[in-house]
């Protein structure tokens, strides 16, 4: 209880009380006051103390008063003990502190906590803190037996009163204003054996005279109530109250009521429902009684004063109902069943067998629901299984007939609502009736049971359990209702219930418009899982959803209030079902999918509505109501088409056209508006007329940027012509985000990932300055470090490779360097190679990035790092991912020499010994640099090449791969050379007659071409480019390696790509185009011509022979990707994007399926923001080279071209089937796309999954095929 130095001096200055002796001495007169100061401090916790279930609690209470009462410190009693401590053994705290500061200064002690401790024990010890606690305890003793005396004698003298001082006091009691007279407090306390409390009980009976049971009551009221509720006497006691409750002294039944009041807010729940039931009980024979002739017709007049004094009753009621939830988890359950139990029979008067209630009584459950008109009790009942589970069962065993009557309000109401819209009444206006009115009539009292209705229904049905009490069986209906009916109605009521502009709305706080509600319910309803949405995704719901869609559609006349809410409200729905898997179903093909084919799904409604919203075609809307209308349902299609699956569906009805066109008339519209400027009235001059048109232009810019979440949708895009402008409008939108800490957005980190596998967009993102943004971040993090961090907070010394600040940096670079963005980023561009790099100069681009991080071949480079190591690691490791896309490499080699660098700086990094031949120095730069050296110097599926691991040997210690600094590369990184498999040589053959046959078939022949004459045999290398040269090379040593070439196969190599080109020469176009990848040559190497040469062992006629006639054939045009270069069997659009149909028809559709067969594994993609394109597309461009060993690239490029060009889809879900375990694992770790890109395909085998690719077919081939087809005479 010691203060603060502050605090002492602040009190000192506001105490002006009486000042305490200054030693341990106490007067009569100190005794006087001080019993005046505790007793004036009782009276202030009185209602703390009389609200206490016991004495025991009492003293609880008054022992942590410090801890609850705010005004603690501002009682005289503890100002005056405060002063008299200090006054006592203040000098003594000072001397000891005096001591104990010359002793620290010598350091003998040391530390805060130490000298307090040391101060508390010696001020304990101390000679006058023991004589200050002897007199203290004296003193109070005498105190506190003053008062014990002064309590009896008030008690004595409060017998002796007449009956009108005794009026005055009860009076007086309940409304708390307490005298300062000395008897006061007592007046709160009257402690009663078991003997007084029955002797009370029996003057509380009902027939005694009424002066005996007033005075038994006021006496009552006086008693604690724990100990009423405990008495032997309570359950009699409960029976007089119960009936005295119907008293007709008003003035009685008041103090009745005012007692349970009392009880309900300090008595614990096992207590409390007793008097809730006695309550409960005392309504429900109200009701029932003869004389009760309240009737819904005759409205209710709240000032009456029989109704007041009722629905005090049923407040109270009310008020327990929400507050019991709370504590009653704590105690049996039986306690709660009886205060559900008494609840429900009480609500269900209207319907007992022996009640012949009419149709216009008034019922409980209309003065509950005046009082609580959302039904917020049954929400707080239901909220918890504990109690949830007695609800529903009492309902389901006895009391249905409260469902019943819920629903049957809300039909009688809906045909009412419906009954006055189609009569074209002026019916939005109706039933706004003022909560505060003091009156109300037949129709607002109906309303308001009707929303009680609704709620309690909203939050039954999100339940299993509730959703068991259904269907019901109406009177007046011949068929069941059931939970669709409920929601079908619910959905009905959104348009034809008076409703109001979202505007007029906004300004109020409470809502009661059943539009209001209902969206409530089903909003809540939507964002359910499981069985809880079943009952929702249902055709019956989704018809009744778009019935004024329909009707706007179809142009028949609409009888709807408010259209522009109700088709707001609606395209909410319908938003949220698109957001769910369930619910995208439904829409884009109805409950029975196999019978959606060819019929009017929601998905195809909907989306002719929104292009007819788009042309302005509703002519019931104009102004910002269309806009608003437009960009609810084009947020509709947003959430069907950011899908695969939803897209599919979209595609012919050309949806991002009419966007597109859209947003091209407000761009036009919005570039005569003048740029706003940081300046206030500039701002403020720009009409609202024009802010709406910029809105609405960012509102389509946004639409079209979604369809780039998805391999087709992203070819759709750049068929709109607004490419640049989306990822414009992008790039703005994540610098925004990054400032306001929102940069976690998987959405767009996937936007950024398709993108940056088409080289227009590549493009775009290094036109709009986004690959600036990125480069400059990673640099800040890698070589400046925060500029909000404090110097004095040194960086912490990074433990792993690439420091977590880096991590997320990292991983978008190994999002956005695919090949296709490398190339045209890169494409000829020379590295900087500057003979002095300043430390200001900050990189930005990914020319920057390979100069400063990864090719450091010069003192100037290395010199200008802070963190040379770590900097150096970060870009040998993105160098690393880069080399595992083989055509990367292959531009990386040829034109930055990449393997010389290493080899050099390895070269560099030796101990000088005498001898002259120095030891490699083992760090973590030289076992990067190794890793990086044998990965791309050599070729080899998992069980052909072991890569060198990065780590020390955990039993030696020691790096145990051998380091080199010239080639060849150790043979201890090539697995044993395997033996020439005769099956090859088989398949190989079996190949080449299976496509010969096909070829002069013209039922199988997909593409025509024309004769061909193979070129003279004297083809040499030179003739080739520098990336065909190293491709070459590379070829040859893995055919070497694998034992399928001789020496002079370079020459046959080089003969069958020189025949290709030439030969697809005679199919090509020319395309004019800014693009690198659409110059003469195809950007990359032909890994898929090198395979064939290889299964053919090399025999270059056989193998220009096989491409001649297999390029006929459909399959050709995915597994042969050089093969569609700048085609003619393209459209021309196709061409200019640059962008292959491997991409936008296989890689697509291996995403749709991959959601439909591995969703584990679909989520887990969009979690790490990486998609499967990006992926599959590498795999497919060099045939799997680098992750599956020879035999099993053998496999797959079989089962393409014996069985269909669909299984080059299978093989890829297979593969991610073949991960899943491992994709799940690294999508924990944050490094997917690291292991995706970086691992071999461990353990998969084509033979394992054939039968699995065999189910695939079954069910998709006939869409995969007709989609694949599609490639060649029209625009996708």
């Amino acid at each position: 209880m010691f203060p603060g130095p502050g605090e002492t001096r602040r009190r000192r200055r506001g105490c002006q009380g009486p000042r305490p002796p200054k030693m341990s001495h106490f007067t009569s007169e100190d005794e006087a006051l001080l019993q005046s100061m505790l007793r004036q401090l009782l009276q202030s916790v009185k209602e703390k103390i009389t609200g206490a279930p016991s004495v025991e609690c009492a003293e609880e209470i008054l022992l942590h008063l410090e801890e609850t009462d705010e005004n603690f410190h501002n009682y005289e009693f503890v100002k005056y003990l405060r002063q008299y401590v200090k006054n006592t053994v203040g000098p003594v705290i000072e001397e000891e502190t005096e001591k104990c500061t010359s002793a620290q200064n010598q350091g003998e002690i040391s530390g805060y906590d130490t000298l307090v401790q040391h101060l508390t024990k010696k001020t304990c010890e101390s000679k006058e803190y023991r004589e200050m606690m002897h007199a203290l305890k004296n003193v109070m003793m005498i105190v506190v037996e003053s008062l014990i005396n002064k309590f009896e004698e008030d008690r004595m003298h409060d017998k002796e009163l007449d009956s009108k001082a005794k009026k005055e006091r009860q009076s007086g009691y309940y409304t708390d204003n307490c005298s300062d007279s000395d008897s006061s407090f007592n007046q709160s306390y009257a402690f009663m054996s078991q003997e007084q409390l029955q002797l009370l009980t029996e003057r509380l009976d009902p027939i005694q005279p009424k002066e005996i049971r007033q005075e038994a009551l006021q006496t009552l009221c006086l008693v604690p109530a724990s100990d009423i509720l405990s008495s032997e006497s309570w359950p009699s006691l409960r029976q007089h109250l119960t009936i005295s409750l119907a008293d007709p002294d008003a003035t009685f039944s008041e103090k009745i009521l005012r007692f349970y009041a009392k009880t309900f807010s300090s008595s614990p729940f096992n207590m409390t429902k007793e008097v809730y039931t006695s309550l409960a009980r005392h309504l429900e024979l109200y009701f029932l009684s003869g004389g009760y002739s309240l009737h819904i017709s005759a409205g209710l007049d709240v000032t009456n004063s029989d109704i007041n004094r009722l629905l005090k009753k049923v407040r109270l009621l009310n008020e327990y109902q929400k507050e019991a939830p709370s504590s009653w988890i704590r105690h049996p359950e039986k306690y709660m069943e009886e205060v559900v139990e008494s609840t429900l029979s009480l609500l269900s008067v209207k319907h007992k067998p022996n009640h012949a209630a009419s149709p216009d009584f008034l019922s409980p459950m209309h003065f509950l629901a005046l009082l609580d008109i959302k039904a917020v009790w049954f929400k707080k009942w239901t909220h918890a299984y504990y109690s949830r589970r007695v609800v529903f069962r009492l309902l389901e065993r006895k009391y249905k007939s409260l469902i019943n009557a819920a629903v049957q309000q809300c039909l009688d109401y809906f045909e009412f609502c419906k009954a006055a819209v189609n009569k074209n009444s002026n019916f939005s206006q109706q039933h706004c009736c003022d909560m505060q009115s003091f009156s109300y009539t037949g129709p607002e009292l109906q309303y308001i049971y009707f929303v009680h209705s609704l709620c309690l229904l909203g939050r039954l049905l999100i339940y299993k359990q509730g959703q068991s009490l259904f269907p019901v069986q109406l009177k007046n209906k011949k068929d069941n209702i059931s939970i669709t009916d409920v929601l079908v109605l619910f959905t009905q009521l959104i348009y034809y219930s008076p409703s109001y502009p979202k505007t007029a709305l906004a300004a109020h706080s409470d809502n009661y418009s059943p539009e209001s509600l209902v969206m409530e319910i089903l909003q809540v309803f939507c964002d359910q899982t499981g069985r809880a949405t079943e009952c929702l995704y249902r055709d019956a719901v989704i018809d009744a959803l778009l019935h004024p869609v329909q009707s706007l559609l179809s142009g028949t006349e609409v009888y709807i209030n408010c259209l522009e809410t109700a088709l707001l409200d609606v395209a909410d729905i319908l938003a949220r079902f698109a957001a769910s898997e369930d619910g995208l179903s439904l829409l884009l093909y109805g409950e029975n999918e196999k019978n959606a084919k060819g019929s009017l799904t929601a998905a195809r409604v909907i989306v002719q509505f929104t292009k007819k919203l788009l042309h302005d075609n509703i002519s019931l809307l104009s102004g910002s109501e269309l806009m608003s209308v437009k960009g609810a349902f084009i947020f509709v299609c947003r959430q069907m088409y950011r899908t695969c699956e939803g897209l599919q569906m979209l595609i012919p009805y050309a949806l991002h056209e009419c966007i597109a066109e859209a947003w091209r008339k407000t761009s036009c519209l919005s570039e005569r508006v003048p740029t706003p400027v940081t300046d206030a009235d500039s701002i403020s001059s720009i009409s609202q007329e024009s802010k709406n048109s910029l809105l609405w232009e960012e509102t389509l810019l946004d639409a079209l940027l979604i369809f780039s979440t998805t391999p087709k949708g992203l070819f759709l895009l750049h068929s709109t012509g607004a490419m640049n402008d989306c990822v414009n409008f992008m790039v703005n939108s994540l610098s925004k985000k990054i400032q306001t800490n929102e940069y976690e957005d998987f959405g767009n980190r996937i936007i950024v990932t398709q993108m940056a596998t088409t080289p227009m967009a590549a493009v775009a993102l290094q036109n709009s300055g986004f690959i600036k943004a990125l480069v400059t971040e990673l640099w800040a993090l890698l070589e400046c470090g925060k500029d909000d961090l404090r110097i004095t907070q040194p960086k912490s010394t990074p433990v792993d490779p690439i420091d977590q600040s880096c991590q997320k940096s990292f991983l978008f670079l190994v999002n956005l360097l695919t090949y296709p963005a490398v190339f045209e980023l890169l494409s000829k561009q020379d590295i900087p190679n500057k003979p002095m790099y300043s430390f200001r100069e900050v990189p930005t681009d990914i020319i920057d990035i390979i100069d400063r991080l990864i090719i450091l071949n010069s003192e100037a480079k290395i010199h200008s790092l802070f963190n040379y190591e770590q900097s150096h690691i970060f870009g040998l490791r993105l160098l690393n991912v880069l080399c595992c896309e083989l055509n990367t490499l292959l531009l990386l080699e040829t034109q930055y020499k990449v393997s010389q660098v290493l080899l050099t700086a390895q070269e560099e990094n030796v101990t000088e010994t005498s001898e002259g031949h120095g030891v490699f120095i083992i760090d973590g730069l030289s076992v990067e640099r190794n890793h990086v050296l044998v990965r791309i110097n050599l070729i080899g599926g998992p069980q052909e090449r072991i890569l060198p691991l990065r780590e020390l040997d955990k039993g030696s210690g020691l790096y145990p791969w051998p380091m080199f600094s010239s080639f060849p590369v150790p043979k201890c990184y090539l697995s044993e050379i395997p033996r020439k498999a005769e099956f090859r040589q088989v398949l190989a053959e079996l190949i080449e007659k299976f496509v010969s046959h096909l070829s002069e078939s013209r039922m199988d022949c997909y593409f025509s071409t024309g004769s061909y004459k193979a070129m003279d045999a004297d083809v040499k290398k030179e003739n080739l480019s520098s990336v065909q040269k190293l491709g070459v090379e590379m070829t040859v040593r893995y055919g070497k390696y694998l034992n399928l070439l001789k020496e002079d196969a370079e020459n046959g190599l080089c003969f069958v790509l020189m025949n290709c080109e030439e030969f697809l020469k005679q199919q090509q176009r020319t395309v004019v185009s800014s693009l690198c990848c659409l110059q003469e040559h195809y950007a990359g190497y032909d890994w898929f011509a090198s395979s064939i040469f290889l299964m053919m062992s090399g025999d270059r006629e056989k193998t220009v022979m096989f491409l001649q006639q297999f390029s006929r054939l459909l399959v050709s045009a995915f597994l042969w990707l050089p093969r569609l270069h700048l085609s003619m069997h393209l459209p021309v659009t196709t061409l200019e994007y640059g962008i292959h149909p491997v991409y936008f028809c296989s890689a697509h559709h291996v995403e749709m399926l991959l959601k439909a067969e591995l969703p584990l594994v679909c989520s887990a993609f969009h979690m790490s923001g990486f998609t499967p394109s990006q992926i599959c597309l590498q795999w497919i461009t060099q045939c799997f080279w680098n992750y599956m060993d020879w035999s099993e690239i053998c496999h797959y490029i079989a089962i393409c071209i014996f069985l269909g060009p669909d299984y080059q889809i299978y093989m890829c879900i297979s593969v991610f089937r073949h991960l899943q375990q491992d994709i799940l694992k690294h999508t924990e770790a944050r490094d997917l796309q690291v292991f995706l890109k970086e691992e071999a395909l461990h353990g998969f085998r084509v033979s394992d999954y054939l039968d699995y690719m065999e189910t695939l077919e079954e069910i998709y081939r006939p869409m995969l095929l007709k989609d694949m087809r599609t490639i060649r005479a029209q625009n996708t």
